[in-house]
Parts: C-alpha cells; structure tokens; sequence
C-alpha cells in the first residue's frame, strides 16, 4: 500500500502514510474529490498518476555543491546524449537497465557478503523496479529498491562521462571468481546520460544499502555540470525523476511507457511495476532448462515474438558456452512464407538480447539473409557493441556468432529431415526457395555443403514423386561412379523422354530431375558434394561426343561420306545458327540434340535477358553445337531428300534446329514455330 503526505488547509486534506484505494477506472476526470472512509483509506480516482502520491517526501539537508562533469568539453555530452542513440524511446530502456543492474548488486552482496564486507540494510526489502507517470507535470520517474550508491559512487558513475559502475562492478567480484556478475547488463556506462535526449533536468534521489549511508540528491540539466547535495528520508536505492521536454509528453503517457517497457524490457527477472501494475510477465524461457520449457510454453513463446497466430513447425532450443556464450531458441513457422517474407529486402526474424535486454528487434548480423524465414531470440553476453547497444560492429566475434548459429540450425534440420522425414518434406515444398537462395549467395563452400544436404529431388531410380538428397544418392552410386548426374526438365514425364537422358539410362546411371527453375542454378553454383562433382547430363553429352564425325558403318546408318556430305549441307543451311556439326551414338529414339557450353547458365540467359537482342546475336553468344544420329530413320531420309526434293530438306533441316533448340529449353517462345510447322505439313502433304 501507498502512503501520501497532504497538508490539511481548507479543503485540503491532511495524513501521513495513510493507505490508498482506487475506486475510478476511467483514464479522466474532470473532478477529483477524494474521499476519506471511517477506517481511514483514502479513496482515489484512477486517473490520478502516483506520482503526485509519494511514499516519502525527502528533505534537502545539506547545502548543494555544483560541480562540473569530469568529462572534457559540453560536446562529448551533447554527443552521448543527442547522437548516440537512434530512437529517443531507448533512455527508458537504459534506466530499465540501469536498475536491474542495481537489484542484480544488492542480491550478489546480500548471498555473499563475507566478514569484511559491508553491513547491508534492510536486506528483505522487495526488489522491484517502479515507473511513475505524471502528464500534468511532464515528468516519468524510474525507482529501484537495489543496492544504491554513496556520494563518492555518485560522483564516479554519474559526474564522470564513459564510466561504469557496473564494468568495475563486474571486474572486482569476476576477481574474486564470482558467476553471479554475468546478470549485470550495464557495461559502457553512458546509458545514463540517454535521457537527456528527452529531459530537460534530471534529478537522482540515492540512498547506499551500506549502514548507515545518508542519502543524497543529484541534479543537472545537461549543460554541462550537475549538483550534489544531502537529503533526508531517502528509501534504499535511486529514483531517478525526468522532467520531459515540451515536445517528448508522450513520454508521460502511461500507454506509450508500457510499449515501450514491453519492447525491450519484458524480460528483465525483476518485476516491473508502471503505476502500480506489474508490466513484465512473459519468462525468457531460452534461458530456462531445455527439458523443462513444455510445448504450450513455446507455441505462446513463438507468437508473442513473431506477433503471429501459427505455431512452430520446428523449434531449436540451442545453449552453449564455448566458443561463445549462447542462449537462443529458433522457429521455424507452421504457415507458409509470405510475398514480404519471400523478398529479399525482408528484415531476418531474430531478435537479439544481452542479459535479457532487447538490444535490436531484428538483427540482420546474427543470422544469414536467406534464413530470415526463422524467428526467434538469440541472448549472448560476448556480443560486441556499440555504445548505445543498437548497433553491431562487424567483427571477427559476431561473425563467429552467425557462424555457430547457421551450422547449428543447418545440423538441427538434417536431424529433422530424418526424425520427420514427412514433416520435412511439407516443409521443403514451403520453403525451399530460402535454402536454394542460401547456396547462390553463401561465400562459404563448407556452408554450401551444409544446406545441400537439406535439398530434395526426384530421381530416376525412384517413383514418381519421391524425393531423395545428395546424401542419398551418393549411398546409392556405383564404386566407379565419380559424379552426381542430373537433369533439368519441366516435368518427369519430359525428363525421361529427353534426350540428354538416353545415355545414362543405356549406362544404368541414376539421374536426379530437377523441375523447379532454380534447382539447375543451385547445383550449377554448388559445383560439388561429398567429394564427387555436380555434372549435367547435357554437359556430359557433349563432353564425351566424338570429337571425329566418324560415323557407324551399316546397313541400319549412313555411309561415311554420306555423313560428310549431310555435315556439310547442314553447316551451310544453318549458317548463323549452328557453330558445329557433329555425330553422336548416344541418342537412339531422337534424330539430333543441341549442346552449348554450360546449357544451365544458357536457359538462365533466355529467361531473363534473351527477349532484348536480336535472334542472330542470341545465337552468336549461344554457339549451339548440333548432333545428328546417323541412324535414325529422319536423318537418314533427310540425306535422300538432298537429291530429290532441296526444298523440303530445307524445311526439315529448320525444324530439326528448332526441336532440337526447344528440347533444350534455348526458345524464347516456342509459338513462334507453329507457322515453320504448318507450312512443313503443306509441302509434305501436297503429293497426297
């Protein structure tokens, strides 16, 4: 219960610690009579901020003393106050801080004082933290019931810039070989000076738990000086009163303070009291023993933090303490990504804590681009930073820390994929763009090989629809095999049907098909896996074709010089389209295929650059080889219409090039061949 001190004049009413009922829950009035009941209770209405309502009314005692910070010049305040932080609202945070810490140093010395320590006061006190609003008077008051601070304490952390009481704090008990100290935030010692961006004076009421400490009072308004002066009645720890600029009231807004306190604080382990109701409930439970956090308690985790209505589909709960301190849990949502998500410019869902402060909501440093699908909180005390906490450096120990964190999720998928292979599988169809994404864009090849082993597609030696990984397939190649073969084709039936397909069907080699657009371009970036390199069916094909058009000499193929004269013919009537002519025994059921050098990087090319240059200089940067097979009946009738009909051998000849270009996905647009074919079916029609 509250107590207040008013003085009886006329309609004033008179009491000393009385206790207070509240009786109004409306935000206004416009009439405030309080009310005196038979036992005493003073009844309020809600509206009236508890900062006009004081436990204690402290007393100026001793005279003040004006000093000048220790600091060097007015800039380097103005700097720390003005520049250094991005968002004003962040000096509630810092205070928040600094009074946790406060709590986190009387609880240390209250368990561990030894003979030579101190005398501490009232060491069952409640250790809270209260926040006090005051619209009327533009003030916000921040309250702590820890460890408090002597005049000379006051001096060194507030009277000198850049120092910190909590990093000395820490170094002294981290001597003695103390843990305890890790629950400290406070490191750089500016904090403080945060409110500044938003006060106009500040004012520090502190009394040290040490025995017998008188309290004292701690004023400045920026300019460059601060005042010190004794006082009476101060309870046990600091209260620190802002008196808010014109144009920062919001600040005094008992709503806004509460967003606030929930956005960055929510977590603190001490209660947060904002004009008398507890605002922080939610437990860090990534601090807590995995074992002990039950699924209810990570599902309300996951939708707190991702302000979402789904559930995790797959959740990390990963400590550890070398080469990093680590406390993080990672989700992977149930619902399916969205168009913002899916674009790049999309922030990473992690956010990032030091001692349970939120130090930035989304840190795109922690975790890669191509894994912002994953929400989460990551809590690290060895994370470098800046200053004002909101900024990461770029050093060796966060990219040490993205680094741990990646292969750790990367290892905790692979263990999914085989302890819910058809939970993974659902997952893989709803975001496997983002893994795809992370092998283009990852400079690292050991990543590469990492979130390889999460791709999935579907082979020749299994049924339509079953996927299988990299992994996989290697455990199933033969021991004279050195590569991993595959196919890019728009669907299964049109990968089995394709030529480039019909050689290492004939060798019984397993073909991996890969439907989606991107699937070419991922294997084509990751070159290699486990050892044994990445080859496409269609570069194998031209590879190992003969580099001599010697051609089988038999009854079922052209002759030699058949061959010749049909080479020579077809350089000439596809001059400027084809750059080669050559024969192939590796087709059986198709006349002629084209090859380009690196055909994946080709079909990328067509996609998205070919539809604005000319079809003559898409084929100069193309330089499409052709292989005919001197066996097939089409081939071998195309030599026979050289003497006897040259048109119509034209006309096949251009057809021939134009299946063979669409067969290997090099047409900007197919329709255009439906007038080549027409007039194909009139010339061959015309004797019927």
């Amino acid at each position: 219960m509250l107590a207040l001190r008013l003085k009886l004049r006329s309609s004033v009413i008179s009491a000393r610690r009385l206790p207070i009922t509240v009786y109004n829950n409306s935000k206004t009035c416009n009439s405030f009579k309080p009310q005196i009941l038979n036992n005493g209770n003073i009844l309020l209405p809600r509206c009236v901020h508890y900062s006009t309502v004081t436990e204690q009314k402290e007393t100026i005692k001793g005279q003040s003393e004006k000093r000048e910070f220790q600091a060097e010049t007015r800039m380097l305040l103005d700097i720390v106050a003005r520049s250094l932080y991005s968002d004003k609202e962040v000096f509630i945070r810092e205070l928040i801080s600094n009074a946790s810490d406060a709590l986190e140093k009387f609880r240390y010395l209250s368990v561990s004082a030894g003979p030579e320590s101190p005398k501490l006061e009232q060491t069952d006190r409640p250790l809270e933290i209260k926040l006090t609003t005051d619209k009327q008077n533009r003030t916000i008051t921040i309250q702590d019931s820890g460890i408090g601070m002597t005049k000379e304490e006051l001096t060194e952390n507030l009277g000198t810039i850049a120092r910190s009481g909590s990093k000395s704090f820490i170094e002294e008990i981290k001597k003695k070989g103390a843990d305890e100290a890790s629950s400290i935030i406070g490191q750089f010692g500016v904090g403080f000076y945060s409110a500044f961006m938003v006060a106009d004076k500040l004012e520090v009421l502190t009394r040290s738990s040490k025995a017998g400490s008188p309290g004292y009072k701690w004023t400045s308004d920026g300019s460059g000086t601060y005042e010190i002066q004794e006082v009476d009645d101060v309870p046990i720890g600091t209260k620190i009163v802002v008196h808010l600029k014109t144009d920062c009231r919001e600040f005094a807004d008992d709503d806004v303070v509460k967003n606030i306190i929930k956005k960055y604080s929510n977590f603190i382990s001490s209660p947060i009291m904002l004009n008398g109701e507890q605002v922080n409930s939610i437990k860090p439970i990534w601090l807590m023993d995995i074992k002990e956090v039950t699924l209810e308690q990570h599902t309300e985790f996951y939708k707190f933090i991702s302000n979402s209505y789904d559930k995790p589909r797959f959740t990390l709960h990963y400590k550890a303490d070398a080469p990093l301190s680590i406390r993080s849990i990672l989700y992977v949502p149930e619902g399916k990504p969205g168009l913002f998500e899916m674009s790049r410019d999309s922030d990473v869902g992690v956010a990032l804590y030091s001692r349970k402060i939120l130090i930035k909501s989304k840190a795109e440093n922690i975790l890669p681009k191509w894994l912002r699908f994953v929400k989460g909180v990551v809590d690290s005390e060895d994370i470098p930073l800046n200053l004002s906490r909101e900024l990461l450096q770029n050093s060796a120990l966060i990219t040490k820390l993205r680094t741990v964190l990646t292969n750790r999720f990367l290892k905790f998928m692979v263990e999914m994929s085989q302890k819910d292979p058809v939970g993974y599988d659902t997952f893989y169809k709803d975001y496997s763009i983002f893994l795809k994404e992370g092998i283009v864009t990852s400079q690292s090849p050991t990543e590469k090989e990492e979130i390889a082993k999460l791709l999935r597609f579907e082979s020749s030696k299994l049924g339509s629809g079953v996927r299988t990984s990299l992994s996989e397939y290697s455990k199933r190649q033969k021991d004279d095999q050195k590569c991993i073969y595959y196919l890019a084709a728009p669907s299964r039936e049109l990968a089995q049907t394709s030529p480039y397909f019909e050689s290492l069907k004939k060798r019984d080699l397993e073909v991996l098909f890969c439907y989606e657009m991107y699937d070419e371009l991922v294997l084509l970036e990751l070159k290699e896996f486990g050892g044994k390199t990445l080859v496409s069916v269609e570069n194998d094909m031209q590879k190992d074709s003969s580099d001599s058009n010697d051609a089988v000499i038999g009854s079922d193929g052209l002759q030699q010089a058949q061959v010749d004269e049909l080479i020579a013919y077809l350089k000439s009537n596809l001059v400027g389209k084809v750059f080669e002519v050559r024969t192939t025994q590796k087709l059986d059921t198709h006349p002629c295929v084209i090859t380009v050098q690196e055909m994946a990087a080709a079909r990328h090319f067509i996609r998205t650059q070919a539809q604005n240059l000319s079809e003559e200089n898409r084929f100069a940067l193309l330089r499409p080889h052709l292989e005919i097979n001197t066996k097939h009946p089409i081939i071998k009738k195309l030599h026979k219409l050289l003497s006897t009909d040259k048109e119509l051998a034209n006309m096949v000849t251009q057809q021939l090039f134009s299946n063979a270009m669409v067969t290997a996905g090099l047409v900007v647009d197919p329709r255009n061949l439906i007038t080549h074919i027409n007039d194909l079916l009139v010339k061959a029609l015309e004797k019927h």
